[in-house]
């Protein structure tokens, strides 16, 4: 059995998409959402699908080791960030060596980094007046989106687009991509030993 935990920040439609794909699933189980926002729509998502709930605040996850040794009490053998908004702390990349992967909202390495996340990724696209957007999906470092990547898929931006065009648009693609990457991932992991 193959043990995701996913760290999500807000409204968690990438999470339950994924909690969907892997419903009934005997090889993969969906261990545990982490949250660093008590307020968040995840937690709601997770309640009703029955997955269990990690909230922790900024001293935990960049002063301690609590996180770190929690997921790997817990045998997680891949962690997905969805919609979540911190920088992975040192001691948890390197204890998740290629075992973290993130979904960005534009077409890396543009519209990258730090500040760059959902609605301002795509109001830069629009003001940049690109023709094209889409998603990346990448292993994560200890920098903003530097990651290597696994997976793009692009989606046309016309003119007349507006930030929430793009959005529609770009959110479509993480949908239809994200859970069949993370499925990818998985298969080429060899197994976590706690």
């Amino acid at each position: 059995m193959k043990r995701i935990a996913i760290f999500a920040s807000g409204s968690g439609s990438n999470a339950e998409k994924i909690a969907d794909y892997f419903a009934g699933s005997t090889d993969v189980s969906i261990e545990l959402i982490v949250s660093n926002n008590p307020k968040a729509g995840v937690i709601d998502r997770a309640r009703r699908l029955h997955i269990p709930v990690l909230l922790f605040d900024r001293p935990t996850f960049y002063q301690t080791d609590r996180i770190t040794h929690l997921l790997q009490q817990q045998g997680i053998d891949l962690i997905v960030l969805a919609g979540f908004m911190w920088l992975m702390p040192a001691g948890l990349v390197q204890a998740f060596p290629d075992r973290i992967v993130n979904i960005h909202p534009a077409l890396l390495p543009k519209f990258g980094g730090k500040g760059m996340y959902g609605h301002f990724v795509h109001e830069a696209v629009v003001a940049a007046q690109e023709t094209e957007s889409g998603i990346t999906i990448h292993f994560v470092n200890e920098h903003y989106d530097e990651g290597a990547p696994i997976f793009q898929a692009h989606c046309p931006v016309t003119p007349t687009d507006t930030p929430d065009d793009v959005a529609r648009k770009v959110q479509s693609l993480e949908h239809d991509h994200y859970p069949r990457v993370v499925a990818e991932v998985l298969a080429t992991l060899p197994p976590r030993h706690p």
